[in-house]
């Protein structure tokens, strides 16, 4: 028999790397294809003029941050954010403890709560439009106690409209998020503090919190991600200039794209991309350290 060379550890671990790359070549280069390679093209595109080509520096940047309508949907995109992120979370959190207490019944209650992430975009909309018009059910039902009817989506009111679309709709993917960090909690633990006689609520601050950590990174960015999605259905329900309450930076970048002002777009893409990720960055790291201790 032919002798058979035996492969060294190095060997073998260099082989298993050039399988993974290998592996992940295709998505490797369909990112580069389709996103960094586009991106780094804005870039460019934010320090040129749009018609002409003609390098204008800062330019772009000075024009975009003394824009008034960059101010109010930066502004809107920033209370939007602050108000739904923690009530996602808060929310979420409660209903999956509650979840978790429940036996037979807590996964007919998983099914409910993730109905809505199976909804269409369009049927969302449709309902919204139903439930919030003018003439739509919740203003017939509060003119039962003789109330007067409020166009919900052209007023100030179209902000609440959105955030309860925000939680609707992304609700059940955080319980679930949830349910997996409680259920990764050893019992082991519960059952030590008990018998050193820690109460619920010592239970609850003292292990599950922290044992919690990693979950709520997660939860966090993720729906710090998700929030930007609401445009559809802000987009599909008031167009391209809702109220001024609900003008975010999406209808902003979608109307500088058809009056074909690439380079305010440019500019404005690359300080929301540099805002986001160095957000992004700051909380990882502010993670990494709480693992650490």
């Amino acid at each position: 028999m032919p002798y058979a060379r035996k492969q060294t550890p190095i060997r073998r671990n260099k082989n298993t790397a050039v399988k993974a790359y290998l592996f992940l070549a295709p998505s490797l280069l369909g990112v580069a294809a389709f996103v960094l390679i586009p991106f780094l093209d804005v870039i460019r595109r934010s320090f040129y003029e749009a018609m002409g080509g003609r390098f204008v520096g800062l330019k772009n940047y000075q024009t975009v941050l003394t824009n008034e309508a960059f101010h109010q949907a930066a502004f809107n995109t920033g209370r939007f954010l602050l108000t739904c992120i923690p009530l996602l979370l808060l929310l979420s959190f409660l209903v999956a403890l509650c979840i978790q207490g429940l036996c037979g019944s807590g996964e007919w209650f998983k099914t409910i709560f993730l109905t809505p992430m199976a909804i269409p975009v369009a049927s969302i909309v449709l309902l919204w439009q139903l439930m919030f018009d003018e003439k739509g059910y919740l203003n017939q039902i509060t003119a039962v106690f003789h109330m007067s009817p409020v166009d919900w989506m052209n007023g100030a009111t179209a902000f609440y409209v959105l955030v309860f679309s925000y939680l609707w709709k992304n609700i059940g993917y955080d319980i679930i998020l949830w349910l997996a960090g409680l259920n990764g909690i050893s019992p082991a633990l519960y059952e030590a503090a008990r018998v050193d006689g820690a109460g619920r609520w010592q239970c609850f601050r003292y292990i599950t919190l922290p044992e919690l950590r990693p979950t709520v990174f997660l939860i966090g960015v993720l729906s710090f991600v998700n929030s930007f999605k609401v445009f559809r259905e802000a987009y599909l329900i008031a167009g391209d200039y809702p109220d001024s309450s609900i003008y975010m930076l999406q209808h902003l970048f979608n109307n500088w794209f058809v009056s074909l002002d690439i380079q305010k777009m440019s500019a404005a893409a690359v300080l929301t991309a540099l805002v986001i990720t160095t957000f992004l960055l700051v909380v990882q790291h502010r993670n990494e350290r709480n693992a650490e201790d």
